[in-house]
């Protein structure tokens, strides 16, 4: 069977909300500028925190950083600029220095939306045929709307970057919305039917069960369903959430959709790296970003 974007966002239950400022707060900082903004998205307010250069002229090249999971519900958006301790550091600023506007959002449960547990969440919607990872894709969505409306944004020079929940959010996301441009995604690449097969899945979220995906797609398959936009792939050669067997399954299927354009497909495995972000790997996303983002420009 095909495996196409329609079908996907069938599963995920797709769809694009209103996005909307209501509330904009921004401070200069050390070398960047930040933004704490409030977004109506849907019927809810969601908090997003955005990075920029500082004395930026016109539109420039952005990214939609969406943030992870590590078990802690209080950051949320704040990663942006707080890090993590898998983290370098919050990669915010280092994304405004280097010239891009970055944008984070709360997820559901995280940040200042954690007023309820991923478990009493996950499941209210799993009752439905619904997923948090759908509800948390449709709100990336309806960030990046409001992100490529923006005056100092080039919509059509947009990327995506995640690190662990992030990294699955990021190439999901790429997969179902041709708005991104181009995706790096960190620590969080494997497929899980030998995640599952192994007993490693349980150490994953709730907020990943899709009803029935597994019938049709698999990591491998949906991050495929981005070719032939760049894409860079980075793991830790010992994370425990990219055992190598499910990696392997999952990279064969994602090297097969760009035989065309291979060139388009970067993979950066760090020898003896568990679940964490390795200097290797920063440096690694910059070039990528400037290689399709920044040549872009005057393409």
């Amino acid at each position: 069977m095909t495996k196409t974007r329609a079908r996907l966002a069938e599963l995920i239950r797709w769809q694009v909300p209103e996005a909307a400022v209501i509330d904009s707060l921004e401070t200069r900082r050390d070398g960047y500028v930040l933004e704490v903004l409030t977004l109506q998205i849907g019927a809810e307010q969601v908090r997003g925190l955005l990075t920029k250069p500082l004395n930026q002229n016109g539109q420039g090249p952005a990214i939609l950083y969406a943030h992870s999971h590590g078990g802690n519900y209080d950051i949320g958006a704040e990663e942006l600029i707080r890090g993590r301790e898998y983290l370098l550091d919050g990669p915010g600023p280092a994304l405004a220095k280097a010239g891009y506007v970055t944008l984070c959002i709360d997820m559901p449960c995280f940040g200042r939306r954690n007023t309820v547990t991923e478990a009493s969440a996950s499941k209210a919607l799993l009752w439905y045929g619904k997923s948090l990872l759908g509800k948390m894709l449709n709100e990336e969505a309806a960030a990046l709307s409001y992100l490529a409306s923006r005056d100092d944004v080039d919509p059509g020079r947009i990327g995506a970057l995640g690190m662990s929940m992030g990294s699955t959010l990021s190439y999901f996301h790429a997969a179902l919305d041709e708005r991104i441009a181009v995706v790096a995604h960190l620590c969080c690449f494997a497929n899980q039917r030998e995640m599952i097969a192994s007993g490693a899945h349980d150490g994953h979220g709730i907020y990943m069960v899709v009803p029935g995906l597994l019938e049709e797609f698999d990591a491998g398959q949906v991050a495929a369903l981005i070719a032939p936009r760049p894409q860079m792939v980075c793991i830790g050669e010992d994370d425990s959430l990219t055992p190598p067997d499910a990696f392997k399954a999952a990279w064969l299927e994602l090297e097969a959709a760009y035989l065309g354009k291979p060139e388009a497909l970067d993979l950066l495995i760090e020898p003896g790296v568990g679940h964490m972000e390795t200097p290797q790997m920063r440096d690694s996303v910059l070039w990528f970003f400037e290689r399709y983002l920044k040549a872009a420009e005057s393409a």
